[in-house]
Protein backbone atom coordinates (compact mmCIF):
# COMPACT_ATOMS: atom_id res chain seq x y z
CA UNK A 1 0.00 0.00 0.00
CA UNK A 2 1.68 3.12 -1.40
CA UNK A 3 0.28 5.28 1.67
CA UNK A 4 2.02 3.10 4.38
CA UNK A 5 4.87 3.32 2.44
CA UNK A 6 4.82 6.89 2.44
CA UNK A 7 3.63 8.10 6.01
CA UNK A 8 5.66 7.94 8.94
CA UNK A 9 4.85 4.68 11.04
CA UNK A 10 2.90 6.74 13.66
CA UNK A 11 0.59 7.99 11.31
CA UNK A 12 -0.22 5.10 9.23
CA UNK A 13 -0.94 3.60 12.81
CA UNK A 14 -3.40 6.26 13.97
CA UNK A 15 -5.39 5.72 10.76
CA UNK A 16 -4.90 1.98 10.50
CA UNK A 17 -5.26 1.30 13.79
CA UNK A 18 -8.58 0.73 16.38
CA UNK A 19 -9.02 0.09 19.75
CA UNK A 20 -7.88 -2.41 22.02
CA UNK A 21 -7.55 -6.12 20.30
CA UNK A 22 -9.12 -4.64 17.15
CA UNK A 23 -12.22 -7.01 16.88
CA UNK A 24 -14.64 -4.88 15.53
CA UNK A 25 -12.56 -3.39 13.43
CA UNK A 26 -12.00 -6.32 11.85
CA UNK A 27 -15.98 -7.71 12.25
CA UNK A 28 -16.84 -4.29 10.22
CA UNK A 29 -14.91 -5.98 7.41
CA UNK A 30 -15.57 -9.60 7.75
CA UNK A 31 -19.06 -9.38 7.80
CA UNK A 32 -19.33 -7.46 5.05
CA UNK A 33 -17.09 -9.38 3.08
CA UNK A 34 -19.66 -12.96 4.42
CA UNK A 35 -22.99 -11.17 2.74
CA UNK A 36 -23.42 -13.04 -0.84
CA UNK A 37 -25.45 -11.53 -3.76
CA UNK A 38 -27.86 -13.11 -5.81
CA UNK A 39 -26.46 -13.08 -9.11
CA UNK A 40 -29.79 -12.43 -12.08
CA UNK A 41 -29.71 -12.58 -15.64
CA UNK A 42 -31.88 -11.49 -18.54
CA UNK A 43 -33.26 -8.54 -17.04
CA UNK A 44 -32.97 -5.07 -18.68
CA UNK A 45 -30.21 -3.01 -16.71
CA UNK A 46 -28.49 -1.17 -20.02
CA UNK A 47 -29.24 1.88 -18.01
CA UNK A 48 -28.48 1.84 -13.87
CA UNK A 49 -28.52 4.79 -11.72
CA UNK A 50 -26.82 5.11 -8.63
CA UNK A 51 -27.59 8.78 -7.92
CA UNK A 52 -29.52 9.64 -4.64
CA UNK A 53 -30.22 12.07 -2.17
CA UNK A 54 -28.86 12.82 1.58
CA UNK A 55 -31.03 15.14 3.23
CA UNK A 56 -32.03 17.09 0.53
CA UNK A 57 -28.78 17.38 -1.25
CA UNK A 58 -28.17 15.41 -4.23
CA UNK A 59 -25.74 13.24 -4.77
CA UNK A 60 -23.67 11.42 -7.53
CA UNK A 61 -23.31 8.28 -5.79
CA UNK A 62 -24.62 7.31 -1.95
CA UNK A 63 -21.45 7.96 -0.48
CA UNK A 64 -19.92 10.69 1.96
CA UNK A 65 -15.96 11.84 2.91
CA UNK A 66 -16.15 10.78 6.62
CA UNK A 67 -15.06 13.18 9.32
CA UNK A 68 -11.45 12.02 10.39
CA UNK A 69 -9.22 13.72 12.67
CA UNK A 70 -6.02 15.50 11.69
CA UNK A 71 -6.14 14.17 8.20
CA UNK A 72 -4.11 17.12 7.10
CA UNK A 73 -0.93 15.64 8.61
CA UNK A 74 -1.32 12.48 6.02
CA UNK A 75 -1.09 15.13 2.90
CA UNK A 76 -0.45 18.48 2.21
CA UNK A 77 -3.61 20.37 3.21
CA UNK A 78 -5.10 16.72 3.37
CA UNK A 79 -8.91 17.98 4.36
CA UNK A 80 -8.43 20.61 0.79
CA UNK A 81 -7.64 18.10 -1.32
CA UNK A 82 -10.11 15.73 0.02
CA UNK A 83 -13.05 18.29 -0.19
CA UNK A 84 -12.12 19.66 -3.86
CA UNK A 85 -12.14 15.84 -5.25
CA UNK A 86 -15.25 15.41 -3.08
CA UNK A 87 -16.67 18.65 -5.23
CA UNK A 88 -15.89 17.63 -8.39
CA UNK A 89 -17.47 13.85 -7.96
CA UNK A 90 -20.67 15.16 -6.70
CA UNK A 91 -21.04 14.11 -3.01
CA UNK A 92 -20.55 15.61 0.48
CA UNK A 93 -17.37 15.81 2.61
CA UNK A 94 -17.70 16.24 6.28
CA UNK A 95 -14.70 18.42 7.91
CA UNK A 96 -13.75 17.16 11.15
CA UNK A 97 -13.52 19.62 14.21
CA UNK A 98 -10.29 18.09 14.61
CA UNK A 99 -8.96 18.83 11.02
CA UNK A 100 -5.66 20.61 10.50
CA UNK A 101 -7.13 22.73 7.75
CA UNK A 102 -9.99 25.26 8.89
CA UNK A 103 -13.38 25.63 8.00
CA UNK A 104 -13.01 28.84 6.12
CA UNK A 105 -9.98 27.00 4.61
CA UNK A 106 -11.83 24.65 3.18
CA UNK A 107 -14.84 26.46 2.09
CA UNK A 108 -12.36 28.85 0.34
CA UNK A 109 -11.22 26.53 -1.23
CA UNK A 110 -14.15 24.41 -2.47
CA UNK A 111 -18.09 24.48 -1.40
CA UNK A 112 -19.02 24.21 1.92
CA UNK A 113 -18.76 20.97 4.12
CA UNK A 114 -21.15 19.23 6.46
CA UNK A 115 -19.63 19.92 9.93
CA UNK A 116 -18.53 17.03 12.48
CA UNK A 117 -18.76 18.51 16.03
CA UNK A 118 -17.77 16.64 19.50
CA UNK A 119 -19.66 18.04 22.54
CA UNK A 120 -17.24 20.20 24.66
CA UNK A 121 -16.87 20.93 28.04
CA UNK A 122 -16.67 24.60 27.04
CA UNK A 123 -20.06 25.13 25.88
CA UNK A 124 -19.48 28.75 24.55
CA UNK A 125 -16.55 27.23 22.18
CA UNK A 126 -18.96 24.43 20.66
CA UNK A 127 -21.50 27.34 20.31
CA UNK A 128 -18.47 29.55 18.66
CA UNK A 129 -17.95 26.69 16.11
CA UNK A 130 -21.55 26.04 14.82
CA UNK A 131 -21.45 29.85 14.49
CA UNK A 132 -18.48 29.86 11.99
CA UNK A 133 -20.08 26.67 10.17
CA UNK A 134 -23.00 28.24 9.73
CA UNK A 135 -21.77 31.82 8.35
CA UNK A 136 -19.52 29.21 6.02
CA UNK A 137 -22.46 27.97 4.26
CA UNK A 138 -22.70 24.70 6.45
CA UNK A 139 -26.05 22.80 6.04
CA UNK A 140 -25.54 19.81 7.82
CA UNK A 141 -24.21 18.82 11.32
CA UNK A 142 -22.73 15.87 12.36
CA UNK A 143 -22.59 15.00 16.06
CA UNK A 144 -20.46 12.97 16.86
CA UNK A 145 -22.08 10.85 20.39
CA UNK A 146 -19.96 7.54 21.00
CA UNK A 147 -16.68 9.35 22.35
CA UNK A 148 -17.86 10.12 25.74
CA UNK A 149 -13.99 8.52 26.97
CA UNK A 150 -11.26 7.51 24.13
CA UNK A 151 -10.85 4.06 22.82
CA UNK A 152 -7.66 1.92 24.34
CA UNK A 153 -6.05 2.43 20.74
CA UNK A 154 -2.92 0.22 21.64
CA UNK A 155 -0.78 1.05 18.15
CA UNK A 156 -1.27 4.77 19.24
CA UNK A 157 0.04 4.01 22.79
CA UNK A 158 2.97 2.13 21.60
CA UNK A 159 3.98 5.01 18.77
CA UNK A 160 3.70 7.84 21.25
CA UNK A 161 0.81 9.29 19.74
CA UNK A 162 -1.04 8.63 22.95
CA UNK A 163 0.03 8.44 26.63
CA UNK A 164 3.14 9.36 27.74
CA UNK A 165 6.39 9.89 25.45
CA UNK A 166 9.55 8.12 26.74
CA UNK A 167 12.87 8.65 26.10
CA UNK A 168 13.21 5.10 23.47
CA UNK A 169 9.54 6.32 21.89
CA UNK A 170 10.73 10.04 21.02
CA UNK A 171 14.07 8.77 20.03
CA UNK A 172 11.86 6.09 17.49
CA UNK A 173 9.33 8.14 16.08
CA UNK A 174 12.31 10.68 15.39
CA UNK A 175 13.77 7.75 13.28
CA UNK A 176 10.55 7.00 11.64
CA UNK A 177 10.21 10.56 10.30
CA UNK A 178 13.23 11.17 9.05
CA UNK A 179 13.38 8.02 7.27
CA UNK A 180 10.02 9.51 5.02
CA UNK A 181 12.05 12.23 3.62
CA UNK A 182 8.97 12.82 0.47
CA UNK A 183 6.61 13.35 3.56
CA UNK A 184 8.87 15.63 5.54
CA UNK A 185 8.74 17.81 2.48
CA UNK A 186 5.31 17.69 1.44
CA UNK A 187 3.49 17.78 4.75
CA UNK A 188 5.85 18.96 7.46
CA UNK A 189 7.48 21.68 5.77
CA UNK A 190 4.84 22.69 2.95
CA UNK A 191 1.99 21.77 4.73
CA UNK A 192 2.57 24.26 7.40
CA UNK A 193 0.98 25.11 9.48
CA UNK A 194 0.06 22.19 10.88
CA UNK A 195 -2.03 23.53 13.56
CA UNK A 196 -5.72 22.51 14.45
CA UNK A 197 -7.82 24.99 11.93
CA UNK A 198 -11.19 24.73 14.11
CA UNK A 199 -9.52 25.44 17.08
CA UNK A 200 -7.09 28.54 16.99
CA UNK A 201 -8.56 30.30 19.70
CA UNK A 202 -8.54 27.83 22.23
CA UNK A 203 -5.32 25.91 21.43
CA UNK A 204 -3.19 28.50 19.79
CA UNK A 205 0.26 27.53 20.09
CA UNK A 206 -0.95 23.66 19.69
CA UNK A 207 1.20 20.68 18.50
CA UNK A 208 0.48 17.79 16.28
CA UNK A 209 -0.39 15.25 17.54
CA UNK A 210 0.63 16.07 21.38
CA UNK A 211 -1.96 18.40 22.16
CA UNK A 212 -4.48 16.15 20.32
CA UNK A 213 -4.71 13.83 23.16
CA UNK A 214 -4.31 16.55 25.88
CA UNK A 215 -6.92 18.43 24.61
CA UNK A 216 -9.02 15.45 23.95
CA UNK A 217 -8.82 14.50 27.62
CA UNK A 218 -9.72 17.69 28.54
CA UNK A 219 -12.32 18.80 26.40
CA UNK A 220 -14.52 16.16 25.73
CA UNK A 221 -17.61 15.52 27.74
CA UNK A 222 -18.39 12.31 29.26
CA UNK A 223 -21.85 13.86 30.95
CA UNK A 224 -23.55 14.75 27.79
CA UNK A 225 -27.20 13.16 27.51
CA UNK A 226 -29.67 13.25 24.98
CA UNK A 227 -31.52 15.86 26.94
CA UNK A 228 -28.47 18.12 25.55
CA UNK A 229 -29.90 18.02 22.00
CA UNK A 230 -32.31 20.53 22.92
CA UNK A 231 -29.13 22.94 23.45
CA UNK A 232 -27.63 21.89 20.04
CA UNK A 233 -30.98 22.19 18.41
CA UNK A 234 -31.56 26.06 19.93
CA UNK A 235 -27.81 26.85 18.23
CA UNK A 236 -27.85 25.08 14.73
CA UNK A 237 -31.00 25.39 12.02
CA UNK A 238 -29.90 23.15 10.01
CA UNK A 239 -29.98 19.54 9.33
CA UNK A 240 -28.84 16.95 12.57
CA UNK A 241 -27.09 14.05 11.90
CA UNK A 242 -26.11 11.98 15.05
CA UNK A 243 -23.53 9.50 14.20
CA UNK A 244 -22.01 6.95 16.86
CA UNK A 245 -25.59 4.87 17.30
CA UNK A 246 -25.44 0.84 17.64
CA UNK A 247 -28.31 0.23 19.50
CA UNK A 248 -32.05 0.33 18.24
CA UNK A 249 -33.21 2.07 20.91
CA UNK A 250 -30.53 4.47 20.91
CA UNK A 251 -31.56 5.06 17.55
CA UNK A 252 -35.22 6.01 18.53
CA UNK A 253 -34.00 7.80 20.86
CA UNK A 254 -32.49 9.90 18.62
CA UNK A 255 -34.99 10.09 16.56
CA UNK A 256 -37.49 11.23 19.66
CA UNK A 257 -34.73 14.00 20.02
CA UNK A 258 -34.76 15.34 16.47
CA UNK A 259 -32.36 13.81 14.45
CA UNK A 260 -33.22 14.14 10.82
CA UNK A 261 -30.67 11.44 9.93
CA UNK A 262 -28.72 9.07 12.21
CA UNK A 263 -24.70 7.55 11.26
CA UNK A 264 -24.67 3.66 12.62
CA UNK A 265 -21.39 3.59 13.29
CA UNK A 266 -18.67 2.02 15.86
CA UNK A 267 -15.84 4.47 14.75
CA UNK A 268 -14.29 2.20 13.24
CA UNK A 269 -13.48 -0.06 15.50
CA UNK A 270 -11.65 2.98 17.23
CA UNK A 271 -14.07 2.96 20.47
CA UNK A 272 -15.73 0.04 22.15
CA UNK A 273 -13.93 -3.65 20.84
CA UNK A 274 -16.32 -6.45 21.20
CA UNK A 275 -19.33 -4.63 20.16
CA UNK A 276 -21.38 -5.66 16.72
CA UNK A 277 -20.17 -4.89 13.33
CA UNK A 278 -22.04 -1.90 11.82
CA UNK A 279 -23.25 -4.00 8.52
CA UNK A 280 -24.94 -6.20 11.65
CA UNK A 281 -26.35 -3.78 13.60
CA UNK A 282 -27.59 -1.50 10.59
CA UNK A 283 -31.36 -3.89 10.16
CA UNK A 284 -32.35 -3.51 13.41
CA UNK A 285 -31.80 0.32 13.33
CA UNK A 286 -33.80 0.83 10.30
CA UNK A 287 -36.17 -1.41 11.07
CA UNK A 288 -36.88 0.85 14.87
CA UNK A 289 -37.19 4.39 12.73
CA UNK A 290 -38.76 3.38 9.93
CA UNK A 291 -39.06 6.28 7.81
CA UNK A 292 -39.02 8.90 10.29
CA UNK A 293 -35.15 9.72 9.47
CA UNK A 294 -32.89 9.00 7.30
CA UNK A 295 -30.32 6.10 8.17
CA UNK A 296 -26.13 6.58 7.38
CA UNK A 297 -23.64 3.66 8.06
CA UNK A 298 -19.89 3.73 8.12
CA UNK A 299 -17.11 0.93 8.96
CA UNK A 300 -15.40 -1.09 6.61
CA UNK A 301 -17.17 0.06 3.55
CA UNK A 302 -14.15 -0.28 1.05
CA UNK A 303 -15.74 -0.84 -2.12
CA UNK A 304 -18.89 -0.08 -4.38
CA UNK A 305 -19.94 -3.53 -3.77
CA UNK A 306 -19.50 -2.72 0.06
CA UNK A 307 -22.24 0.20 -0.62
CA UNK A 308 -24.44 -1.66 -2.77
CA UNK A 309 -25.18 -4.61 0.20
CA UNK A 310 -25.40 -1.36 2.69
CA UNK A 311 -28.18 0.39 0.79
CA UNK A 312 -29.97 -3.37 0.56
CA UNK A 313 -30.25 -3.43 3.86
CA UNK A 314 -31.73 -0.35 4.73
CA UNK A 315 -29.03 2.19 4.56
CA UNK A 316 -29.41 5.69 2.76
CA UNK A 317 -25.76 6.11 2.27
CA UNK A 318 -22.02 5.07 3.24
CA UNK A 319 -19.55 7.19 4.92
CA UNK A 320 -16.10 6.10 4.08
CA UNK A 321 -13.17 7.29 5.99
CA UNK A 322 -9.86 5.23 5.77
CA UNK A 323 -10.11 4.67 2.42
CA UNK A 324 -9.92 8.37 1.73
CA UNK A 325 -7.14 9.45 3.79
CA UNK A 326 -5.05 6.42 2.44
CA UNK A 327 -6.07 7.89 -0.92
CA UNK A 328 -5.19 11.52 -0.15
CA UNK A 329 -1.47 10.59 1.39
CA UNK A 330 -0.94 8.16 -1.95
CA UNK A 331 -2.00 10.66 -4.41
CA UNK A 332 -3.78 13.63 -2.85
CA UNK A 333 -7.21 14.85 -4.52
CA UNK A 334 -6.25 12.75 -7.77
CA UNK A 335 -6.28 9.86 -5.55
CA UNK A 336 -9.77 10.39 -3.51
CA UNK A 337 -11.55 11.17 -6.93
CA UNK A 338 -9.67 8.11 -8.31
CA UNK A 339 -11.57 6.04 -5.43
CA UNK A 340 -14.30 7.80 -5.75
CA UNK A 341 -14.81 7.27 -9.49
CA UNK A 342 -13.80 3.30 -8.67
CA UNK A 343 -16.44 3.05 -6.11
CA UNK A 344 -19.09 4.20 -8.58
CA UNK A 345 -18.06 2.01 -10.91
CA UNK A 346 -18.19 -1.14 -9.13
CA UNK A 347 -21.64 -0.01 -7.79
CA UNK A 348 -22.85 0.51 -11.58
CA UNK A 349 -21.43 -3.39 -12.43
CA UNK A 350 -22.94 -4.48 -8.88
CA UNK A 351 -26.64 -3.35 -10.09
CA UNK A 352 -26.68 -4.86 -13.59
CA UNK A 353 -25.63 -8.52 -12.32
CA UNK A 354 -27.71 -8.27 -9.44
CA UNK A 355 -30.51 -7.34 -12.13
CA UNK A 356 -31.57 -3.77 -10.42
CA UNK A 357 -31.30 -0.76 -12.35
CA UNK A 358 -30.98 2.03 -9.68
CA UNK A 359 -30.28 2.24 -5.92
CA UNK A 360 -33.54 3.34 -5.31
CA UNK A 361 -34.53 -0.38 -5.83
CA UNK A 362 -32.24 -2.42 -3.73
CA UNK A 363 -33.10 -3.84 -0.72
CA UNK A 364 -32.68 -7.51 0.84
CA UNK A 365 -33.67 -9.38 -1.70
CA UNK A 366 -30.52 -9.12 -3.84
CA UNK A 367 -28.63 -10.88 -0.93
CA UNK A 368 -28.74 -14.27 -0.14
CA UNK A 369 -28.36 -14.06 3.47
CA UNK A 370 -29.24 -10.79 4.81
Amino acid sequence: MLAKRRLPRQLFDYVDGGAFREATMSANRADLQSLRFRQRVLRDVSDRRIATTVLGQPLTMPVVLAPVGFAGMMARRGEVQAARAAARVGVPFCESTLSICSLEEVTAATQAPWFQLYVMHDRAYAEELMARARAAGCSTLVLTVDLAVVGQRYRDVRNGVSGNLSRVKRLRRGWDLARHVSWLRDVAVQGRPLTFGNLARALPDAKVPGDFQRWIAGQFDPSVTWNDLAWLREHWTGSIVIKGILDAEDAREAVDRGADAIVVSNHGGRQLDDVPSTIASLPAVVEAVGNSCEVLVDGGIRSGLDVVKALALGARACLIGRPWVYAVAARGESGVRHILNVMAEEMRVTLGLTGVTDVADLDASVLLNP
